[in-house]
């Protein structure tokens, strides 16, 4: 490995104020965790131009200096086979950022240090985050991180990402290269004396296209052409002069290699760099005792067993139910309420406080006190439970179980057709039990290699408990199963993964067929989770929850409401004749009746009536089945509208009983129904914005339409199953 000094290309005259910094490393290298000790709060989540990759962005300041980061998807690399590997790339050259964070794992150096060779041959300014540097301490690794930063000729600032260990001397790594960057050495790395002559001969002929040089680094190029990396060919094609000469150049050199070494020449680079990065390892890196068991390989041992593995892995869901229910619903910890009492207290209060304009303004009224206190207030309602469940995911993703799952899982999943990755993308979804979403679950089936396997995830992802469904199951449970919360919601994990594991066997021998690819996966190490890592994950997905309520969720409600109201009786002349015809009625019956006469001949109480026949099969009536259409925009939305139509049927203003509480006492509503009402809402079709991203995901509009018709045909199935069963067993 030689030195060399390069110029990077040329800045704009006018610099930004803050340092433009990315951060890059492999998953499970505390990225995600450096990266929110390094901004704190003051980060923003969008997605990249065109794709439905979430991005990060984030602001710090040290000592005045201002600093704008953005975090890149983890990746092991920059050959860019995944769409996360592509994107990277495509930041690192479109946006060239100031400075490069390249977070690595101390105690998996090795592994770690493909990617920084990567990115030095792309001549990025680079700072290197020696990361988890507790963690390779306890392994009896020491780690000179001075005479790595003399071999790579790039800062390294040892770290603990989840603690915030070093933050601030990373920061003052980024303004030093920051600084120096346009006279910045950059170290090269030597391929061997064969490679090298044919990467020199290739960079000539690439640096002689202006075009090409002035996007890519040429030698980068021409080491990526060896590579055979289909991307960076495209762009030599499109943006080259004379792409024929480059082509040639690169067969030549291509068969010199594969000739002279008798193997393939992307495997040759690749045992260059690993090559590199182990002369690194030997020279820095010393035992300073004997190799030992550590804890995280003792804890394996009973977490990961055969037998152990499952079982534990169910005690741990049952406990998270437990305990979500007991501290945001049952326990009276708050000033003597619970969370959830606060929040359905605040939303009476409110109903109560536009009572006055019931007379005064009807159509007003019934928009506020119906569309919106009783549809986004039922949704709202269970934030405290959301945030709870969200809470406890969080800090068992941060310790590093979730990886452990996926391993347990493993062997079920290949039984039932799925692939090994696939159960990353259904933890996502929410495979855990909830505070998933289906959105992210879709899109992380892009880390799984073949077509089919990512096919056969994305169909049966949507089938998890989402986050989005657990108001309605957790309106039901509190209606129908007060007494067995936890238990229910126990159930309802188990079966959604019945149902999905099914329907997965199903679709790989009878829709989606083909051999299945094997998995392989990195265990990373246990972490005892952060407070501040793990509430801001919470805050995140809390407020991404609330502002959907806010947003999609009340402009489903307000159009359901509007179909709900009109169009709209005479009530005084309705109440009129029900007193002509039947003289005994009393004045609540009457008004019982004209509220409902209302509702049922309005736009969406005419639809509901004409499923009814259908519907009525799994016990659902007419204003169930007004809210489940309103399910199609976004689970959240049935919950929001059985509040509304109760709501707008509900005769006593001052009545102050929540919407489980109303279910519970009206006497069209039974344990056999409300069970049937959990499967279905549990299986029917994607959310809107989940069959858009399967859409695009899958290249193909009829696997959307497919995803959507075959889980509705299911989920009626189950839920008339479900509904007959549970009569049965009810002795109705």
């Amino acid at each position: 490995m030689t030195r060399t000094e390069t110029h990077l290309p040329a800045q704009p005259d006018r610099k930004p104020s803050a340092v433009r910094v990315a951060i890059a490393g492999n998953p499970n290298s505390g990225k995600t965790s450096l990266f929110n000790h390094l901004t704190g709060t003051l980060q923003s989540v969008g997605n990249w131009p065109g794709v439905t990759v979430s991005r990060k962005h984030g602001r710090a300041s040290l000592d005045g200096r201002e600093f704008a980061i953005t975090d890149l998807p983890g990746t092991y690399s920059l050959t860019a086979y995944s769409l996360e590997e592509l994107l990277a790339r495509n930041f690192l050259i479109d946006e060239k950022p100031e400075v490069v964070i390249d977070v690595v794992d101390a105690s998996n150096l090795e592994r770690n240090l493909y990617l920084t060779v990567q990115l030095m041959e792309m001549e990025a300014p680079l700072v290197l985050a020696l990361n988890m540097i507790d963690m390779a301490e306890k392994r009896q690794m020491k780690i000179d991180a001075e005479k790595m930063a003399t071999l790579l000729d790039a800062p390294v600032v040892p770290t603990v990402g989840h603690r915030g260990q070093g933050v601030h001397d990373l920061l003052r790594a980024c303004a030093d290269v920051a600084d120096r960057q346009r006279g910045v050495a950059s170290l090269r790395i030597h391929y061997g004396h064969e490679v090298e002559a044919e990467v020199r001969m290739l960079t000539e002929v690439i640096a002689a296209n202006p075009a090409i040089a002035a996007r890519y680094v040429p030698r980068w190029v021409a080491v990526k052409l060896i590579e055979k990396d289909d991307r960076v060919r495209e762009a030599v094609r499109s943006l080259g002069s004379d792409p024929e000469a480059i082509e040639s150049a690169c067969e030549r050199a291509i068969r010199a290699i594969e000739r002279h070494f008798d193997e393939a020449s992307e495997i040759i680079i690749a045992e260059r760099r690993y090559g590199f990065a182990a002369g690194i390892l030997r020279e820095c890196v010393t035992r300073t005792g004997e190799a030992i068991q550590d804890l995280t390989d003792r804890i394996d041992s009973v977490v990961c067993n055969r037998v152990a593995g499952p079982a534990i892995l169910a005690l741990v869901v049952y406990t998270l139910f437990v305990a979500v229910f007991k501290v945001a619903d049952e326990w009276g910890w708050l000033f003597g309420r619970s969370p959830k009492g606060w929040v359905d207290a605040f939303f009476e209060w409110g109903q109560g406080a536009v009572s006055p304009l019931e007379t005064s303004a009807p159509l007003l009224y019934s928009l506020v006190h119906d569309g919106v206190i009783g549809g986004v207030g039922g949704v709202v309602g269970f934030v405290p439970l959301i945030f709870v469940m969200f809470m406890f995911v969080a800090a068992l993703e941060d310790t590093g179980y979730i990886a452990r799952i996926a391993f347990i899982m493993d062997r079920a999943l290949k039984l039932f057709g799925l692939q090994g990755k696939s159960i990353l993308a259904m933890i996502v979804a929410g495979g855990l039990g909830g505070g998933g979403c289906a959105v992210p679950g879709v899109m992380a089936t892009r880390t799984l290699r073949e077509r089919k396997d990512r096919l056969v995830t994305m169909l049966v992802a949507p089938l998890m408990n989402c986050g989005a469904k657990m108001p309605v199951y957790m309106l039901l449970i509190a209606a129908f199963f007060a007494r067995d919360k936890a238990r229910m919601m126990f159930l309802l994990w188990a079966i959604s993964w019945v149902i999905a594991l099914v329907a997965a066997w199903c679709l790989r021998r009878f829709v989606v067929k083909g051999e299945q690819t094997p998995f392989v996966m990195e265990l990373p190490a246990y972490h005892v989770p952060t407070v501040k890592g793990v509430l801001l994950h919470t805050w995140e997905r809390t407020w991404m929850y609330v502002r959907k309520a806010g947003t999609t969720i009340l402009a489903v409600n307000l159009i359901l409401w509007a179909a709900m109201y009109f169009p709209h009786v005479d009530a005084d002349a309705l109440r009129t004749e029900l007193a002509r015809a039947n003289p005994t009625m009393s004045r609540d019956d009457i008004d019982s009746e004209v509220a409902s006469a209302q509702l049922a001949g309005s736009l969406a109480g005419r639809l509901g009536t004409a499923l009814t026949p259908l519907s009525q099969l799994a016990g659902f009536d007419w204003r169930t089945n007004i809210a489940l259409i309103g399910g199609f925009a976004a689970k959240e939305v049935v919950v929001g509208t059985l509040g509304t139509a109760y709501a707008m049927g509900e005769i006593d203003p001052e009545a102050s009983s929540t919407l489980s509480e109303h279910l519970a006492n009206d006497p069209s509503w039974n344990r056999a129904k409300a069970f049937a009402l959990m499967i279905f809402v549990m299986v029917y079709a994607p959310c809107f914005v989940t069959v858009s991203v399967i859409r695009r995901e899958s290249g193909a509009w009829r696997w959307a339409l497919f995803a959507t018709a075959y889980t509705t045909v299911l989920g009626f199935v189950l839920a008339v199953l479900a509904y007959r069963i549970g009569l049965v067993l009810l002795g109705a």
